[in-house]
């Protein structure tokens, strides 16, 4: 199987703006979202923002905290197959309410995402991610902006 070099993933990782985060609910079944989120060595960090939504309890917090392995993947398509991938992290995952790490997470995603830096609504809990293992494929190991 064609897979990436493990700088290549973790360059396609941090550059990647939106991810799709795995968690699995009590009864077993999964649950998707998409996510934004920004990548610190072996951390990944995620906030519940103030876009609209039913809330801030979020199912995803209360998935993590009944079972925290977690999987969250990015990937690109594009008609010209040749430049196909994905990246998978699966990790461990916990949920930060308050305190130095909630705010190392709202300073990256800040840093990240333009969008975050006018927010004066507060954010929510943090979901922190220890990655764990990094997998990937790519057709071919190309730049994607190519």
């Amino acid at each position: 199987m064609p897979r990436l070099n493990l700088d290549e993933a973790r360059r396609r990782l941090t550059e990647a703006r939106v991810g799709y985060l795995a968690t699995t609910r009590p009864d077993g079944r999964p649950h998707i979202v998409p996510i934004v989120f920004a990548l610190d060595g072996d951390d990944m960090f995620s906030i519940a923002d103030p876009k609209p939504k039913a809330g801030l309890d979020l199912l995803r917090h209360r998935n993590i905290r009944a079972n925290p392995a977690i999987s969250l993947l990015v990937d690109a398509y594009d008609e010209r197959w040749e430049r196909l991938w994905w990246v998978r992290v699966d990790g461990t995952a916990r949920v930060v309410d308050e305190g130095a790490e909630r705010d190392t997470a709202i300073h990256l995603l800040r840093t990240k995402y333009p969008q975050y830096r006018t927010w004066t609504t507060p954010f929510g809990a943090a979901t922190l991610i220890h990655v764990e293992r990094i997998a990937s494929w790519a057709l071919e190991e190309t730049d994607p902006a190519d």
